[in-house]
């Protein structure tokens, strides 16, 4: 089969790798010129004037990224090299805060939970006895629920330094609004699932490199190898960088989708979701009506999606280090302190003293969260800063809210979506993006079958 991937993000990629995995050709059109989507290195210059690689936003991973960290190793990434591993850790400034042992889970959580400083018996208690209810349950709510509802019994310390911070690193939606049911799903893998599955896993290489371009080699390595079914070399998968795909249109005579003039069997979206609207809305005009009708009503149901913005503050300060490679901060946006952790990337492999600000469902202006944070710096960590770069992505993530209806994977035959706002059971995660882009590629290829007539082999002789 010949699949078209449009979109080179971690969900376009993965995809790409699992469908040349199958022994299928992978075709990728990337409109920008870099692997990784809104998961991407950028360049930029230290007030020193030497040249730094960034990210477009600060990311984590933890040790629940089963299928993550399976890819990455597939594609020749050790993750022992490029992410440093640390248990669960959300430590103020001053100390406060919690941090998981290193033993086996739920005994890691439970020795984190009783050990952590700053927090009053009563408020582990209540912890203790809301972890173990959610345990009882199945961690299953109410659809209807938030994350606030989910967590009444909990101590407004608890709330502020345990729950907020956690939620709103997780789905970058606050409490108030997030869905509870997606919040529980996260904490159940986080806190019980495989062992190491609540470490924190921070890059020390930059976000391209983590996975984007080093899948791109294996795809360009693995492409070399594949034949047809005469044994001959194909010249296999393809990458296209810098190549716009403006229409994806379902030929009624042929049946195949056809991308910048050429017929796919399948076709697989891993753009954003206004982008995916965008196209879908134009190449529905040359559909056939059944066709149309289901186009129309994914476009309807990803349309109805609304986002979260996150913002990335980068500052530098002449000897500036952090006590351990990630803080919380305590935010509090009414007091212009927005930012809720901060990243010493001079301990994450790039130079000393840069450090990176993160502000999880940002409102408000770029210049206006950048004064803020720089002013945050100072009074939470006694630092004055220079400004490196600031980045906002306006739609970060979509807003996981209760009873949130997301667009399937399927949109119709042989067309399929993928990306970090497909329906699954995370949020809009790296984690869900690579499940949902190896997803539709398995659906993409599931029913793929050999041309028939006589094979002809290397060596000259047909297997008839």
């Amino acid at each position: 089969m010949r699949v078209a991937i449009i979109g080179a993000g971690w969900a376009g990629m993965a995809a790409a790798v699992q469908v040349t995995q199958s022994g299928h050709h992978a075709i990728v059109f990337e409109a920008s010129r870099s692997f990784g989507g809104r998961a991407r290195a950028v360049t930029e210059t230290l007030p020193d004037g030497s040249e730094v690689v960034l990210d477009n936003g600060q990311h984590i991973l933890i040790g629940a990224y089963t299928e993550t960290l399976g890819l990455m190793r597939q594609v020749g990434v050790n993750p022992d090299d490029a992410l440093m591993r640390l248990p669960l850790t959300l430590k103020f400034p001053d100390g406060a805060g919690l941090q998981f042992a290193r033993w086996p889970a739920p005994l890691d959580a439970l020795g984190g939970i009783l050990g952590a400083t700053g927090w009053r018996a009563a408020d582990k208690a209540s912890l203790l006895l809301a972890a173990t209810g959610w345990r009882l349950r199945g961690f299953k709510c109410d659809k209807t629920h938030t994350v606030a509802q989910v967590c009444k019994g909990l101590t407004p310390r608890l709330m502020a330094e345990l729950i907020e911070p956690l939620c709103v690193s997780a789905l970058n939606t606050p409490t108030t609004r997030a869905s509870g049911q997606v919040f529980l799903r996260v904490m159940r893998d986080a806190l019980f699932g495989v062992p190491g599955c609540s470490d924190l896993l921070l890059p020390r290489v930059d976000l391209s490199q983590l996975f984007p371009q080093a899948a791109a080699g294996w795809i360009a390595r693995h492409s070399e190898e594949q034949r047809d079914q005469d044994g001959w070399p194909t010249g296999g998968s393809k990458l296209s960088l810098g190549h716009r795909v403006h229409t994806v249109e379902f030929d009624k005579r042929t049946g195949l989708w056809e991308v910048e003039q050429e017929g796919y069997e399948a076709v697989i979206l891993a753009v954003s979701p206004s982008e995916a609207v965008r196209a879908l809305t134009y190449s529905n005009l040359f559909a056939t009506q059944n066709v149309a009708n289901e186009v129309a009503q994914w476009v309807q149901a990803t349309d109805a999606l609304r986002f979260e913005a996150i913002t990335t503050v980068y500052a530098w300060g002449q000897g500036a280090r952090l006590p351990q490679p990630m803080l919380t901060l305590r935010s509090n946006v009414k007091k212009s302190a927005p930012a809720q952790f901060v990243f010493d990337r001079g301990q994450l492999g790039g130079p000393p003293g840069l450090l990176a600000f993160v502000v999880s469902a940002s409102t408000g202006e770029r210049e206006s969260l950048q004064a803020q944070v720089l002013a945050q710096a100072s009074r939470q960590l006694g630092l004055t800063l220079q400004r490196v770069q600031t980045i906002t992505e306006k739609h970060a993530t979509f807003a996981c809210t209760p009873g949130l209806v997301r667009p399937s994977a399927h949109i119709t035959r042989g067309l399929l979506a993928c990306g970090d706002y497909i329906d699954g059971p995370y949020p809009a995660t790296l984690e869900g993006a690579v499940r949902s882009g190896i997803a539709a590629a398995q659906a993409a290829t599931r029913h793929a079958r050999p041309l028939p007539g006589p094979q002809r082999y290397p060596d000259g002789h047909f297997d008839l």
